[in-house]
Parts: C-alpha cells; sequence; structure tokens
C-alpha cells in the first residue's frame, strides 16, 4: 500500500466541481465507478513540438526506402495549384 500524502473530505459545487486542494498536476484522468468512487491519475502532456518515436522510426524506414529506389511514382498536384 502507498503512503497516503493528503487527505481531505470535499464537497461537489453546484456545477458538480470538486476542487482539488494543492494538487501537483495540472491535468487527470477520471475514472468513475458505479459505487461512486472517483479515480484521479495524474496525465503529463506531451510537448506540441516533439516527435514521437513510431514517427521517427517511420521516417527512418522511408529514407532508407527512398535510398534503396524503392519509390512509388511521382503524384501529379497540379489540380491543387492556385
Amino acid at each position: 500500500m502507498e503512503a497516503i500524502v493528503k487527505e481531505y473530505d470535499a464537497k461537489i459545487d453546484t456545477k458538480k466541481r470538486i476542487t482539488l486542494r494543492g494538487s501537483s498536476y495540472e491535468y487527470y484522468h477520471v475514472i468513475e465507478f458505479p459505487n461512486g468512487k472517483i479515480e484521479l491519475e495524474p496525465r503529463v502532456l506531451v510537448e506540441p513540438f516533439e516527435i514521437s518515436e513510431d514517427t521517427l522510426r517511420m521516417v527512418d524506414a522511408s529514407m532508407e526506402n527512398l535510398k534503396k529506389g524503392k519509390v512509388s511514382k511521382p503524384i501529379d498536384l497540379s489540380n491543387f495549384a492556385e
């Protein structure tokens, strides 16, 4: 069992909200159970300009294919010209 850092009672306001006192995170994933239990899991959002590992692997594989000459036929984009 994990150590309890904070424990307090909270009241739902008129808009069905609960205030978290001194929370360490800005975003939480909420899981609500049929018995009324609410579980909060902290979330850290990914930087918007960060490229995922999967995307980097896909780019590397595409570059290898380009070097080996495994490419598709050129795409005609003349229909999109201004």
